[in-house]
């Protein structure tokens, strides 16, 4: 649960309401994370670190098992050295596979995962404007709850949206998430399908760079694009 499910091609996004951010990994019998009451207060922070610049990430509270998951991992170095190994221009820039370390060329990722899954927290307060960090997963086919990926991500670039595209979703919007999506933009046909669990407070214009490199088949780009992630201390 992490990537685009068997590395479908996606069209452009905003008129594509197919457009998936999904894995390929195998379904496990590990138990999900458990369903947890209600949640701490914490504001978590943490720095995503690239060539390309640092990404300053606010984890929210309001989803205490996405927010202690990634914690947990991130404490863990587990994402250090892996690569976003997805990226779409005007849609999205994916890592988290545990796969992608000092992976070869040609070698298709996004299958990768810890081992569990993490139940979702759809919010309405949360949702995907630009740069937004949430959980990718498997289809709904396979994963009808929605459950997110134990560690795959993705952090949204997106494009901005025209209002009338927003009423035809079906999705009440307050003025202020339409005031985003229609002047700093994003992905709103993924809200409600995915968990947003964060959001880039510093450096959007990191994921503009990153969103521009040169991909090859599969949508890894042609040079590795590698993360380091850490807690952020208070």
């Amino acid at each position: 649960m992490g990537a685009c499910e068997s590395n479908k091609k996606i069209k452009t996004r905003q008129e594509d309401p197919n457009s998936e951010v999904k894995s390929s990994e195998a379904p496990v019998d590990t138990p999900a994370i458990p369903a947890s009451t209600e949640p701490e207060k914490k504001n978590m922070m943490v720095e995503i670190v690239t060539d390309h610049g640092t990404m300053k990430v606010l984890l929210y509270d309001e989803t205490p098992l996405h927010r202690d998951n990634f914690i947990k991992l991130v404490e863990e170095g587990y994402y250090n050295d892996l690569l976003f190994h997805r990226i779409i221009k005007g849609f999205m820039i994916q890592g988290g596979d545990p796969n992608s370390k000092n992976a070869g060329p040609g070698v298709q990722l996004g299958g990768g995962g810890p081992g569990y899954t993490v139940p979702a927290e759809f919010r309405p307060g949360l949702y995907h404007k630009k740069g937004a960090l949430a959980a990718a997963r498997m289809g709904d086919q396979m994963n009808p709850q929605r459950a997110s990926s134990g560690s795959q991500f993705y952090i949204v670039q997106g494009t901005v949206v025209q209002e009338n595209m927003l009423q035809r979703s079906g999705i009440v919007y307050t003025p202020e998430q339409i005031q985003t999506y229609t002047t700093i933009g994003g992905t709103p046909f993924l809200d409600g399908q995915y968990t947003v669990f964060g959001e880039v407070v510093e450096g959007l214009d990191v994921i503009d760079k990153i969103a521009a490199v040169k991909t090859l088949q599969g949508d890894r780009p042609e040079v590795n694009v590698k993360m380091t992630v850490r807690t952020v201390k208070k």
